[in-house]
């Protein structure tokens, strides 16, 4: 077996005052499907800008952070590995930028094009094939401003593939989406999951884990409450000491719901 995607081992992360995670242990192997689920305000996006190295942990002895077995990277190549799909990112994205641009966007680490950045031939054409794969090729030319939430949403996960990574990571990839555009989201990332990428899923809505995923990591205050098996970890008991309130569950064509 090769290096596993990221191995966490005992790090603690602050942002401003608070202690967002706390002797924090997670290991995720190079091409899993796993999903970390938990309340708002329980560490779930800092521990992704940990692992991107927008956010850094403490050092200390005993501690240690790995991402496919090297402690140090180049960002850019960084993120050429792993494709993120975040809400941050959409909030990034000027109105008047084309599907084709915010896709391109990718190979620059940014959100468009700038007069500095250099397009060739061959990033267009991998921008128009990751189009075509999500099914969007007529978004291409068409400003952000004009498109709906979920074809928006589409067009990051477009960006996120440019670069052919190993692994894609959707941060609260429903939120602001309408039942409709939740659906073929979900659709998307089966797609995805089943062509071999390894997904990294981090919701807080249990309705987000498609069956494609076996593994769920349940966080609650900056720690983990618990991991393993989704059929073992997603009932009423489990899911309402996480969430803090009384749930039940469903399940229907190996989605979880919740009420």
């Amino acid at each position: 077996m090769g290096p596993a995607l990221v191995e966490l081992k005992n790090i603690q992360v602050i942002r401003g005052d608070n202690v967002a995670l706390d002797d924090f242990s997670l290991r995720i192997a190079a091409g899993e499907h796993v999903a970390i689920l938990g309340p708002n305000g329980c560490g779930k996006s800092t521990l992704i800008k940990t692992i991107t190295r927008d956010c850094y942990p403490v050092i200390r002895e005993g501690s240690s952070i790995r991402i496919l077995g090297q402690e140090r990277w180049n960002i850019f190549e960084l993120r050429s590995i792993l494709g993120i799909v975040s809400n941050d990112l959409m909030l990034d994205v000027t109105g008047e930028t084309s599907g084709r641009e915010v896709v391109l966007s990718g190979f620059f680490s940014s959100t468009k094009i700038f007069d500095h950045q250099t397009v060739e031939p061959e990033h267009r054409k991998r921008a128009d094939a990751a189009l075509e794969r999500l099914g969007i090729p007529h978004l291409a030319d068409r400003p952000v401003m004009e498109m709906s939430s979920g074809e928006a949403k589409r067009i990051l996960i477009a960006r996120a593939l440019v670069h052919d990574p190993q692994t894609l990571v959707f941060d609260e990839p429903s939120n602001s989406l309408d039942v409709f555009a939740q659906h073929g989201l979900r659709q998307a990332m089966r797609e995805l999951a089943q062509s071999g990428i390894g997904i990294v899923l981090v919701t807080h809505h249990l309705s987000d884990v498609i069956p494609e995923i076996d593994r769920v990591v349940l966080m609650r205050g900056g720690k983990i409450q618990a991991d393993g098996r989704k059929v073992d970890l997603l009932e009423p008991e489990q899911i309402s000491r996480l969430f803090g309130t009384r749930v039940e569950i469903a399940r229907r064509d190996g989605y979880y719901h919740l009420w």
